[in-house]
């Protein structure tokens, strides 16, 4: 080895730390989210826990260089047990001025810059609003921070300057080489993202190598120049054993509704229109068609749910997805379902609305919609999922609901938990609960009728497989006559059926856990419940204010309708309750109106996430009240 190279061994530092937070920050064309989720999969496979918040604007292409262009990814990961991507960053990766204005306020004083020089000229610096002659890396103002000035425009274009590729071809490959080097900062191996590339590229050959040459120079300019002096260890994390891998809520999803099928042993069916941010479910779906999954790009969402609807009568487990503004165009045929009383998975990712609203941000501002937005009497179960992982579990549960008790089931996703990512242990086989199902195949009542809407304790009716012999029934959105089937306009049977089909969605309470504390045990001061993607939040705080002598526990909902049976009692054991939505107050209404708790709301509706130190303050804030 020569006398420089160990002069630059011996002035590299290398520091141990438990956890950190990365932030990539550039214009939706700087391939930031691409360049996150390589640097999220290398931790994961390494053994970090970790936690990630894509951050993207909703235009295709936003504006070049202007503040709304910016596109972050965030990534948490250490050697402990991560829930949240985190409230501020240790490192940011800023690829433009744009990206440093945005990110530069959760940045940790003392934090590290990377920034892209040439994304700081006088035309970026305009379109970011920066003062005439002000420039950032020059004047100053961030003497609080760590920061490397690296023209990665310039590097990637050396590197790249023999393979023949076009400027505009060049410039795309500056993520990667931004890539490289944090890798070389984090001590993470290239190889599974080399892999990566040249899967990805296999039909273009050219492009695969310049990317992997950029990225093979981004780690090269660490190991082999003085300007980077400090690296980062972070051991892998104590998380129980089993085969692991970085997944995000949507693909979970997609996953867990294949493992339901395959335990009930039906085919699986989704019928949905592309809508952002559900649709990474549909093409996820869309690879399984060796596995006997039928995907059915519909032209519209009416279309997705009429479909699934009929794939559902003929026996499939069948299932549409969606987001906000679809849930509105799907509502007839949901309250069709609900008077078929067939089974029918409806996934709705929620965003940022009302109307099209904030396609690309993160909202729960429709749980009152998938709790009554039907005309006429129509409740139907809801089930939320937590977090991206948690959606594997809580599709399959929504999946089992449907399927045993004969019903549509709402399963509520956000875009924070559908498109972050988080490792997740494979299940094995003998760890999935057996979905029973059942199809009648002979008449039902005296005198060998057939009785399609007869009743078992459950109150739910027969699955009857369209064609089967002696069981032909009439179906359709009328009234149906109590055990026949027929339609009935009459008042006193409309009143029953209406309380029979509600007594149906009640008695799954029979079926589902009793709710208990995630956190801190029960009668404590104060009980923050939550649903849906605060879970993160919650929990990081509720553990926190724990280790430091709070009297608080934590409640966490996955089943909204029904409640679990013991719900009331146990929140009326608490001295308070605080619920924190990402919404104006949803379920707080829901709470308050079914137990009488004098529940405390706490709302946020930025299209963000919560932070764990808003919500500490608010605990801190009420329990000192």
């Amino acid at each position: 080895m020569n006398t420089i190279q160990e002069n630059l061994e011996r002035s590299t530092q290398v520091k141990e730390v438990d956890k950190i937070v990365v932030r990539f920050s550039g214009d939706s064309g700087d391939g930031m989210q691409l360049t996150g989720m390589q640097f999220s999969d290398t931790a994961a496979l390494f053994g970090n826990d970790l936690s990630t918040f894509p951050d993207y604007p909703s235009e295709i292409r936003a504006p070049i260089g202007t503040i709304a262009g910016v596109s972050g990814f965030q990534v948490h990961f250490g050697s402990t047990e991560i829930y949240t991507p985190g409230d501020q960053y240790d490192v940011l990766v800023a690829m433009n001025a744009a990206a440093l204005k945005v990110d530069l306020p959760k940045l940790k004083r003392g934090g590290i810059i990377i920034a892209n020089t040439q994304g700081f000229d006088a035309k970026n610096l305009t379109l970011a609003n920066y003062p005439k002659d002000a420039n950032p890396l020059e004047d100053g103002s961030l003497a609080n921070y760590t920061v490397f000035k690296v023209d990665v425009t310039k590097h990637t274009k050396e590197c790249l300057s023999s393979t023949g590729l076009s400027t505009k071809e060049i410039d795309r490959s500056k993520n990667m080489f931004v890539l490289g080097l944090l890798f070389w900062m984090f001590e993470k191996p290239l190889n599974y993202t080399i892999n990566f590339i040249k899967e990805k590229f296999a039909k273009k050959p050219e492009i695969a190598d310049a990317n992997i040459k950029a990225l093979t120079a981004g780690w090269n300019l660490g190991e082999n120049t003085e300007i980077f002096t400090t690296r980062f260890v972070i051991a892998p994390a104590k998380l129980p054993s089993g085969t692991y891998r970085n997944i995000t809520g949507n693909h979970a999803t997609a996953i867990g509704l294949i493992a339901a099928a395959e335990m009930a042993g039906l085919p699986l069916f989704i019928g949905s229109y592309p809508i952002t941010p559900a649709t990474d479910i549909l093409q996820e779906l869309s690879k399984y068609k060796a596995n006997g999954v039928k995907t059915f790009q519909a032209e519209d969402e009416i279309a997705g749910i009429c479909s699934a609807i009929g794939a559902s009568y003929v026996g499939n487990l069948a299932v549409t997805t969606t987001s906000g503004p679809g849930m509105s165009l799907k509502t007839e045929a949901l309250g069709l379902a609900t008077m078929l009383e067939i089974p029918l998975v409806v996934v709705d990712v929620q965003r940022g609305g009302p109307s099209t609203g904030l396609p690309t941000k993160t909202e729960q501002a429709d749980l009152l919609m998938a709790m009554h937005g039907r005309h006429g009497e129509a409740p139907l179960p809801v089930i939320a999922a937590s977090s991206p992982s948690d959606c594997f579990e809580t599709i399959f549960e929504a999946s089992r609901i449907a399927l045993e008790h004969m019903t549509p089931v709402v399963f509520l996703s956000d875009g924070y938990i559908a498109n972050g990512s988080e490792p997740w242990r494979f299940p094995t086989e003998d760890e999935l609960s057996k979905i029973n199902v059942s199809f009648l195949d002979k008449p039902n009542g005296d005198n060998n009728e057939l009785q399609p809407y007869k009743r078992d304790e459950d109150f739910i009716r027969p699955w009857i497989i369209p064609g089967t012999q002696g069981l032909e029934h009439r179906i359709g959105g009328l009234e149906k006559q109590d055990v026949t089937g027929n339609v009935s306009y009459d008042p006193a049977n409309h009143e029953n059926m209406v309380r029979l089909r509600a007594k149906k969605v009640k008695r799954i309470q029979d079926y589902i856990p009793l709710a208990k504390p995630d956190s801190g045990n029960e009668n404590a001061k104060l009980l923050v419940l939550g649903w849906g993607s605060t879970y993160g939040a919650i929990k990081t705080v509720v553990r926190d204010l724990l280790s430091e002598g709070y009297d608080v526990a934590h409640v966490h909902l996955r089943y909204i309708n029904p409640f679990p049976k013991n719900l009331g009692e146990l929140l009326h054991g608490y001295g308070r309750v605080l619920i924190p939505e990402m919404n104006s107050g949803q379920l707080i209404q829901l709470i308050r109106a079914k137990y009488l708790v004098p529940a405390i709301g706490y709302s946020k509706v930025q299209g963000q996430p919560f932070t764990t130190l808003e919500i500490k303050e608010k605990i801190i804030e009420i329990l000192k009240a």
